[in-house]
């Protein structure tokens, strides 16, 4: 049975796109406290393939999302942002799989911590561990977490970032048809060409792995056996 629901792009801002992210985990099936007094029995939501990596996302995956998500409240997820987390934990399944096609060694223990504490800033102080608490994430499940995510980025930077080429010719496109016009519509100074030169470069590439990166996904998901077993 394949997922027949219409194409959404998710669209992240590239400044929180590591956070937002985070691959999905498995938590058996079970039940959990949302909250102090609501306890809320765990459900199988979805499965993504099969394999020798386990398909299944379930009810807790999503909430362990949007729980790592600044800014997004846990008391009443929407339908919106729980079929959102669900997109995001389905595209990561689909390319962790493709990863593990390739021999590739897992992110070391300090590369794990450094992106822990990366994302632990994006929180004030205590609220990262007050929302884990909540929704029974436990600091262990967090870093396999991470760990998955960082052999997510691994896999992408080495099939897409490899292999980009931003032409000058490219660049100076860029410089005169989307820059100059942009700054003087702020009525900023215009920087030369040179100054702006390893800017527009940083900006072209992650726009053309953010394309490629769109049009594998697109493709993967065209392949894949997506099975919504409970609707959210």
């Amino acid at each position: 049975m394949r997922d027949t629901r219409s194409k959404v792009k998710i669209r992240i801002p590239a400044a929180v796109r590591f956070f937002i992210l985070l691959p999905f985990t498995l938590l058996p099936f079970s039940s959990f406290t949302l909250g102090h007094a609501q306890t809320v029995a765990d459900k199988m939501v979805a499965t993504v393939n099969g394999g020798v990596r386990a398909e299944l996302i379930t009810y807790s995956d999503l909430l362990w999302q949007l729980a790592l998500q600044p800014a997004t409240s846990l008391e009443k997820p929407t339908s919106e942002e729980l079929n959102q987390a669900l997109r995001l934990l389905e595209d990561q399944h689909l390319i962790l799989q493709e990863a593990e096609k390739l021999p590739t060694s897992a992110p070391s223990p300090d590369e794990v911590q450094k992106a822990r504490d990366d994302l632990a800033r994006h929180f004030p102080s205590g609220e990262l561990a007050a929302r884990m608490a909540k929704v029974g994430l436990t600091s262990k499940r967090l870093d396999e977490i991470i760990s998955d995510r960082l052999a997510m980025e691994k896999y992408l930077d080495f099939r897409f970032r490899s292999f980009v080429l931003i032409t000058q010719k490219d660049i100076s496109d860029y410089y005169s048809e989307v820059l100059v016009p942009q700054e003087k519509s702020h009525s900023r100074i215009v920087p030369t060409l040179d100054e702006a030169h390893d800017r527009i470069e940083r900006t072209l590439t992650e726009n053309k792995i953010e394309a490629e990166t769109d049009a594998f996904l697109d493709s993967l998901r065209d392949r894949a056996e997506i099975v919504i077993l409970n609707p959210v």
